[in-house]
């Protein structure tokens, strides 16, 4: 069939967008009055950069040896497709040293408990974990390593999750935020095929909406993906980050809960990318593109308003769009060590790749003022 639909049919079809889009629960957004587009351009800003350890690094993960000891008696030798790498606090300082960053903010990469059958283990487990974060490195007493680390906090969930699972991480959050003084909450993209935004969930979402806390989502291998004898974390992991973003949207999240601050690793995924097409059945973006309404809001505000990395994605293909959708205070430095430990043989600039998106003054704020201002209590540890 060929030619334009009459006018009756394009009315049809209007109402079916709209119709489609409102049961979804997302508020209508007056399209004269959407959020201003995120900055195009960066700022003239030539702030030189400093000199010594100023960069502090979100993304980056501990494997203790008590862990990695459990971990290996349950057959667990990879993540992501990726041997187990070396880590201790000193290899961590001297990484740090010999990449002008001041400070790790730490966390437990896949597969988390989730090995671990038993709930009482998984718990066990992740307050193992938690105390040794607090004690042994954000609130150490050894010189050489205070101020060297923040980190977030692990969450006892098994996968799928459950909702024994749910209840445990809920004391364990207040736990590790309140008691321990963690600078945050490390969370998965999914619980072996439960994505977050499912209902089991809802507790925990509560529990983080009155902590407050900046939120951290790393993806895990995700259930059934096709095999193409690649290792899952080149790829896949990208993918399950992007699917537990949208998912948390239709299902609500970010409105049922403000107050969480949601940092999703390795630039969101593909969601910068894709931040339009994802937001097509919300019902301001569903209207514009129907209407063809120039001016209109075309990506979700919710999307805006969460924070990305930059661990393995520092070139311009990637912050260019990142930069596009939420601005720059919104990106935040990572480098995803020690599994990428192969990337940085010798010592110099971490991301020199970040030059192509942004200007010196907006990489000081990638690489430091932005973490400082989403995690308050490690910038006063660093005053201190």
């Amino acid at each position: 069939m060929t030619g334009l639909q009459p006018d009756a049919s394009t009315g049809m079809r209007r109402r079916g967008v709209l119709k489609a889009a409102v049961p979804l629960g997302v508020a209508a957004t007056t399209l004269a009055t959407s959020p201003a587009r995120a900055e195009s351009q960066p700022a003239a800003d030539n702030t030189p950069l400093p000199s010594g350890s100023y960069r502090i690094d979100v993304h980056c993960h501990i494997i203790p040896d008590f862990y990695r000891q459990s971990l290996a008696a349950n057959g667990v030798n990879e993540s992501g497709g990726v041997p187990i790498p070396a880590w201790s606090p000193a290899l961590a300082v001297n990484f740090m040293n010999r990449y002008g960053i001041q400070t790790q903010v730490v966390s437990v990469s896949e597969p988390g408990v989730m090995y671990l059958s038993s709930a009482d283990d998984r718990v066990a487990m992740a307050r193992r974990l938690n105390d040794y974060m607090s004690k042994s490195l954000v609130h150490s007493d050894s010189a050489k390593l205070k101020g060297r680390f923040g980190a977030f906090a692990m969450l006892p969930l098994g996968g799928p999750a459950s909702k024994e699972d749910v209840a445990a991480a809920v004391v364990e959050a207040r736990r590790a935020v309140r008691e321990l003084k963690l600078d945050g909450v490390g969370i998965f993209s999914s619980y072996h095929g439960v994505y977050l935004g499912d209902p089991v969930f809802e507790p925990l979402m509560k529990a983080l909406d009155e902590l407050g806390v900046m939120v951290f989502i790393h993806p895990t291998t995700p259930q059934n993906y096709p095999d193409l004898n690649l290792p899952p974390f080149l790829y896949e992991f990208t993918f399950d980050t992007t699917r537990a973003l949208i998912n948390m949207l239709y299902k609500g999240v970010y409105k049922r809960y403000p107050n969480i601050r949601w940092l999703g690793a390795h630039a969101g995924g593909t969601l910068p990318y894709i931040s339009f097409r994802a937001s097509l059945l919300t019902v301001a973006p569903a209207v514009a593109q129907t209407l063809g309404i120039a001016g209109a809001d075309d990506s979700s505000p919710a999307f805006r308003e969460l924070f990305y990395d930059t661990a393995l994605s520092p070139a311009p293909q990637a912050m260019k769009s990142v930069r596009e959708l939420a601005g720059t205070e919104h990106i935040l430095f990572a480098t995803d060590w020690p599994f990428t430990s192969a990337l940085f043989p010798a010592a110099g600039d971490p991301a020199p790749q970040l030059d192509e998106t942004f200007t010196s003054g907006g990489r000081l704020k990638v690489e430091r003022s932005n973490a400082l201002a989403q995690f308050p209590a490690l910038a006063r540890r660093l005053r201190a």
